[in-house]
């Protein structure tokens, strides 16, 4: 059982959510072989075809790129539309599964009435649906790359989710994400940082539940 959080017994005002790594699982192995196969590339290419599939990854993620484009990108040449349609519900699939420890402490804060912003580098139909799940009410908002025009690091994307936060000092907010460069780019606004590496423990530490040891490492 994890108990409640305290609202009272931290300084923080409000939380920025990163997703994919904190609140979602990465992909497995298995899984990015499967969509690699849907997408024509021999199992022995994987590597090649997550090189494809990353460099034109940023665009996707901005909007600058809809599902077309960046499928193309990755395959090389147009995909068929029921190939097209199996490639994003196989994509989506991928960066939607949820780290339950993690979720388990979103409705903690909750309870706390400690608001909640998600900020996610994430194309449209990963954000639709994200938007779809049943812990997204836990959030105050939801903001996504592709609706906002831009990818973290970009500094406007933490003001956007500051400003969704309805907090005035930066320093009384919280941003958790698992990459270091996105981390580096909130603390230039004043905002505080946790580079997330997996351990649910270390998020409760920084909200300030006194449970911590309810979570295994793994």
């Amino acid at each position: 059982m994890v108990s409640a959080l305290s609202h009272s017994s931290t300084d923080l005002d409000a939380v920025i959510f990163d997703y994919n790594g904190v609140i979602g699982l990465q992909p497995t192995t298995p899984m990015w072989s499967g969509l690699a196969e849907l997408a024509g590339w021999r199992t022995e290419d994987l590597t090649h075809f997550q090189t494809a599939f990353w460099s034109a990854r940023e665009p996707y993620d901005s909007g600058e790129f809809d599902d077309t484009d960046f499928w193309t990108a990755v395959l090389g040449r147009r995909p068929e539309p029921a190939l097209l349609t199996r490639l994003r519900a196989v994509d989506t699939a991928l960066w939607t599964r949820t780290d339950h420890r993690v979720v388990s402490l979103l409705h903690q804060a909750r309870q706390a009435d400690l608001p909640m912003v998600l900020l996610s580098n994430a194309p449209h139909p990963v954000g639709d649906a994200l938007d779809a799940s049943d812990w997204r009410g836990l959030m105050t908002d939801a903001l996504y790359s592709a609706r906002l025009g831009m990818n973290k690091p970009h500094l406007d994307t933490y003001r956007n989710a500051l400003a969704a936060t309805g907090v005035g000092d930066p320093g009384r907010v919280m941003f958790i994400d698992d990459r270091p460069d996105n981390c580096e780019a909130a603390a230039r606004l004043g905002l505080r940082t946790l580079h997330y590496t997996g351990s649910p423990a270390d998020i409760e530490r920084q909200l300030g539940t006194k449970s911590a040891a309810a979570f295994p490492s793994s």
